[in-house]
C-alpha cells in the first residue's frame, strides 16, 4: 500500500468554514484545535481515515486513544445495531445491558467491587473526587503536574504548563472556582517525598493520578513511588484514585493496576473500554461505592444518559473481543516494532531522540537520549517542542495521523498491520531527513 501525498484539502476547507458559521471555531472540543489547518473527515474504517477530499490517513490518533480495535469494528457495531432495534433510552429501572457491563468491570478490574456507569471520563473523575470528599470529610486533593483528569474545576490545572508555570498553580480555564483551585495541591510526579510531606502535615480526601501518565506522552511510575503511594494513602486514610480513562482496557483487561499488582480504592474508566462509543465508569471498593445516592448514600449520582444501552453493549462487545488476549499480543508486538523503528532511524540519522511508550502507545521525543527515560513533567522541558510539532504536522500532511502536539501520545489499534507501521517508518525517515 502506498499513500498519496496530500496536496489538496479544498473541500475540507469549505466544510471547516461552514462549521465556523455555526459553532465557536467550528469545533466541539478544545484539543481538536491543535491541528492548525482544518480537516473535515468523511469516513473511518479499521486503521484508516478519509477526509472530504478523499485523502487517506493511517490513524495513530485513534480518537485520542479511545478507538482500540479499529474504526467501525464489525463485532462492536453489529451489537450496537442489534441493540438499537431492540431498545433505546428508557430512563427508569435497570436493564440487562447495564448489568452485563457492570459485571464485566467487576470481573476484570482489581479494585472494582462495584461499578457505576456514566458518560465521560471527566464525569467519572468528578464523581470519584466528590465521593472521596464525602467519605473522608476532607476537602483537599492532590494531583500531579502534567496529568489530565478532565475539564471540571477540581482538576483542570497544571496539565500542559509552560516551563515558567511549573511549581505554581496554573488554572487552564477562565471561570474556575477559586475554592476548587485552592483545595487542589499540585506535585511533581514520582516525588514520593513531596507526597509524604503533604499527607503527613495536612488531611487530603484523595490522591488522583494517571498510573501511567499518557497525557504527557508515556511516563511510568517508579516501583518505589507506586508502592510508597499505596502505603501512604492507607496509613493516612486518603483515597487512592487511579485515573485509567486512557490506560484501562488499552493495556490490559484489568488496566495498568492489574499489570503492576497495586490496587487503588477508586478508578474512573472510559475511552478504549467501548472502542470509542460514549460510556464511562467509576468503580471501586464496595464500602466506598455504597455511599452513592443510588446505593442509599449521600453522594449524588445521576444523569439522564447514564448507562445508555448503546454504550453498554459497545463496551461489553469490546471487552469480549479482548478476553482471549490475542489483541493485546498483537498490540504489544506492534508497539515494540514501531518504537524500535523510530529509534533506529533517529540513531542512524544522528537526530537526538528518545522513543518512549508502553504497549500500544509510542512517543518519539526530540530530546537527548542520554538524559534517560522521563520520570516527571520537568524532564520533558528539554524536548525540542518546535521540531516535535513540525515533525507531527509534516507527517499528517503526508497521510500519517499523529497527535499534532509535542510529546503527546500516539496510539496503535488492533486494525493496524506491520505494513502500516513499515510505511509509517518510511515516511517518518523522509520527514526526519528534511528536519535534520
Amino acid at each position: 500500500m502506498k499513500l498519496d501525498r496530500i496536496v489538496n484539502t479544498a473541500k475540507s476547507q469549505v466544510l471547516v468554514e461552514e462549521a465556523r458559521r455555526y459553532s465557536p471555531g467550528g469545533l466541539h472540543s478544545h484539543i481538536r484545535r491543535e491541528l492548525p489547518f482544518g480537516l473535515a473527515f468523511k469516513r473511518a474504517e479499521g486503521a484508516y481515515l478519509w477526509d472530504a477530499d478523499g485523502n487517506k490517513y493511517i490513524d495513530y490518533n485513534a480518537a485520542f486513544a479511545a478507538t482500540l480495535l479499529g474504526h467501525c469494528h464489525p463485532a462492536v457495531d453489529s451489537k450496537v445495531i442489534e441493540s438499537i432495534h431492540r431498545m433505546d433510552l428508557v430512563g427508569l429501572g435497570t436493564n440487562e445491558t447495564e448489568i452485563a457491563l457492570a459485571r464485566k468491570i467487576v470481573q476484570h478490574v482489581p479494585c472494582a467491587e462495584m461499578a457505576a456507569i456514566t458518560n465521560t471520563g471527566s464525569e467519572a473523575t468528578h464523581h470519584c473526587i466528590r465521593l472521596s470528599r464525602a467519605v473522608t470529610g476532607r476537602m483537599k486533593i492532590i494531583k500531579f503536574q502534567g496529568h489530565y483528569h478532565g475539564w471540571h474545576d477540581y482538576v483542570l490545572m497544571n496539565t500542559l504548563s509552560p516551563a515558567d508555570r511549573i511549581g505554581t498553580k496554573h488554572p487552564q480555564s477562565g471561570g474556575m472556582l477559586p475554592a476548587a483551585i485552592d483545595n487542589t495541591t499540585v506535585l511533581k510526579f514520582n516525588d514520593l517525598e513531596a507526597v509524604e510531606k503533604c499527607l503527613r502535615t495536612e488531611e487530603y480526601a484523595c490522591v488522583i493520578l494517571e498510573p501511567i501518565a499518557h497525557n504527557m506522552g508515556s511516563v511510568k511510575m517508579t516501583d518505589e513511588f507506586a508502592h510508597g503511594l499505596r502505603r501512604l494513602c492507607t496509613e493516612t486514610g486518603t483515597i487512592l484514585v487511579y485515573d485509567e480513562v486512557i490506560s484501562g482496557f488499552r493495556h490490559g483487561l484489568g488496566g495498568y493496576q492489574k499489570i503492576i499488582g497495586i490496587t487503588p480504592d477508586l478508578t474512573p474508566l472510559s475511552k478504549a473500554m467501548a472502542n470509542g462509543y460514549v460510556t464511562a465508569v467509576m468503580c471501586g471498593k464496595a464500602e466506598l461505592m455504597k455511599n452513592l445516592t443510588v446505593g442509599g448514600g449521600t453522594v449524588y449520582f445521576s444523569g439522564t444518559h447514564n448507562a445508555h444501552p448503546i454504550g453498554n453493549v459497545a463496551a461489553v462487545a469490546t471487552i469480549e473481543a479482548l478476553e482471549d488476549g490475542e489483541v493485546y499480543r498483537h498490540l504489544y508486538a506492534l508497539g515494540d516494532h514501531i518504537r524500535a523503528g523510530f529509534q533506529e532511524i533517529a540513531n542512524r540519522l544522528g537526530i537526538p531522540m528518545r522513543v518512549v511508550g508502553y504497549g500500544s502507545i509510542f512517543v518519539p521525543l526530540f530530546i537527548d537520549p542520554e538524559l534517560g527515560e522521563p520520570l516527571c513533567y520537568d524532564d520533558l522541558m528539554s524536548c525540542d517542542m518546535e521540531k516535535d510539532k513540525a515533525f507531527r504536522l509534516a507527517m499528517v500532511k503526508r497521510g500519517i495521523m499523529l497527535y499534532p502536539l509535542a510529546f503527546r501520545r500516539n496510539c496503535l489499534m488492533a486494525a493496524h498491520t506491520y505494513e502500516d507501521v513499515d510505511l509509517t517508518l518510511e515516511i517518518a525517515e523522509e520527514v526526519l531527513r528534511g528536519l535534520r
